[in-house]
């Protein structure tokens, strides 16, 4: 009996290790891949005037699409601010979700509006619509507001789709703010290509907590005031600078954030628009595009542009933190169990050989597998069964990695985009990095736990999201 346990905590020991090289070591390559994209991008782009576009006949037409449930607070800012973007040939579409809130008389009175008969064919199958309307003010012409019956954000996204008379289509969070050339430099890729079709595109969102807004346009980049938004800070400049980056490149990106993200409507349509059925709607809808690119066999191209381009309000308490990364931990389930056809399928080349079983292993498993590891340890310490010296090694090499390459995606940051100018601020990110280990990763870890429960206890929905607002984030 004796034997096999210690072979069990030999082979545990080992499966452990070569799992944390495994994850680093890919981490590492696709970092590497990342700088190179981006030093490429940035030098292909720093003498390109992109306002050339703006008042060219040829200007593709777009519509932004932007659901809205219980805005109330924000509503008013985010609008303005997606009326006033740096770009000729687009309309904006905003779906009121049945809110219980103002929000839908916020936008009446705001924006002087008015029910009318507005003439569409619906081709996706959606909740009701309570009516649209219209402003009598030729100066938001721009503007349709949506008020319908609620069904969720994949609902409201379809019902803009419906509606949208333009080619290709942006959606966007509605607490969002973008920046003011966002929209010349998403559609960039679409008019790049003759070849082959760009069928959707995504862009670096950042974090607005703390930062200043002013009728609806950010005007100063500050660091989050508290924890948890400055540690979100930089998790996402991890996450889209080091990883979405290099999967773009390798055409292995399989997420382009709800936050914001531009579509060929013709194909988005012919996919169905985005699944109601599931919480993880932006990563299903892409996936189902990629898949029917090619099952058409159709040459295609998924684009992701690495400027700062959007800005949201990150969950600023661990109950609104948990409740974003429990759906966020089931959407995916969901979108992996959907498309379980792709895995290892060779048909679908390296997005089913690599992008996916990547996804499955160290995206979905992973804090699976660290939970149980930390389960494992805790009951062969009861037993007296625990290696301390190869333990102790262990955990200082893996807190050591995760400070290393949360220290090279600032570093990153600071020689590309530069959005934190202040020392200060870089000195603070530092901080978060030695930190974040310690008390920001053990509850994302928890929550996507918690997250599996939930999906196997069949619980639905998008759970609790409030916002602050951005006059609580020193908003002018």
């Amino acid at each position: 009996m004796n034997n096999y346990l210690h072979n069990f905590v030999y082979y545990f020991n080992v499966g452990i290790l070569l799992f944390a090289i495994f994850i680093m070591s890919s981490y590492v390559i696709l970092a590497l891949i990342s700088i190179r994209a981006m030093s490429y991008y940035l030098k292909r782009h720093s003498f390109v005037d992109y306002n050339i576009i703006l008042p060219s006949n040829l200007a593709p037409a777009i519509t932004l699409i932007a659901p809205a449930y219980n805005e109330g607070k924000t509503i008013e800012e985010n609008v303005r601010s997606l009326l006033s973007l740096h770009y000729n040939n687009y309309e904006v579409i905003i779906v009121n979700d049945g809110s219980k809130d103002n929000s839908i008389d916020l936008l009446v009175k705001t924006y002087q509006l008015k029910k009318v008969d507005f003439i569409f064919s619906p081709a996706i199958k959606t909740k009701p619509i309570k009516g649209i309307y219209k402003s009598e003010n030729p100066a938001f012409k721009k503007l349709i507001v949506v008020d319908k019956v609620n069904g969720g954000k994949s609902d409201a996204l379809n019902v803009g789709i419906n509606i949208s008379s333009n080619p290709y289509i942006a959606c966007i969070d509605v607490d969002c703010v973008l920046e003011q050339d966002a929209l010349l430099k998403m559609i960039k890729p679409f008019m790049e290509e003759s070849d082959i079709r760009v069928i959707a595109s995504g862009g670096v969102v950042r974090i607005a907590n703390s930062c200043i807004v002013k009728s609806g346009r950010l005007i100063k980049v500050n660091i989050p005031d508290k924890f948890l938004p400055r540690v979100q800070v930089l998790e996402y400049i991890r996450a889209f600078l080091l990883g979405r980056m290099a999967w773009s490149k390798l055409d292995g990106l399989l997420l382009i954030s709800g936050a914001f993200g531009m579509f060929d409507k013709e194909v988005v349509i012919k996919c169905g628009g985005y699944d109601h059925k599931t919480v993880g709607e932006d990563m299903e809808l892409v996936v189902r595009m990629r898949r029917y690119m090619v099952e058409k066999n159709e040459r295609y191209k998924v684009t992701f542009i690495p400027d700062p381009l959007c800005w949201t309000e990150a969950p600023d308490n661990y109950k609104i933190l948990g409740s974003q990364r429990n759906r966020w931990t089931r959407g995916t389930m969901e979108t992996l169990w959907i498309h379980r056809k792709m895995l290892l399928n060779p048909k679908y080349k390296f997005l089913g050989m690599i992008s996916f079983p990547y996804w499955l292993i160290f995206e979905y498993l992973a804090p699976i597998i660290e939970f149980l590891g930390i389960i494992i340890s805790f009951f062969l310490a009861l037993f007296g069964l625990v290696n301390w010296k190869f333990f102790l090694l262990l955990l200082l090499f893996v807190y050591a990695f995760a400070i290393m390459f949360s220290l090279l995606s600032l570093l990153t940051e600071e020689y590309t985009f530069h959005q934190y100018s202040l020392k200060s601020d870089f000195a603070k990110l530092i901080m978060i990095a030695i930190l974040e280990p310690l008390f920001f990763h053990p509850y994302i870890v928890y929550s996507a736990i918690k997250g599996n429960i939930h999906k196997a206890r069949g619980v639905k929905g998008w759970g609790v999201m409030v916002r602050s607002g951005f006059d609580k984030a020193k908003a002018g």
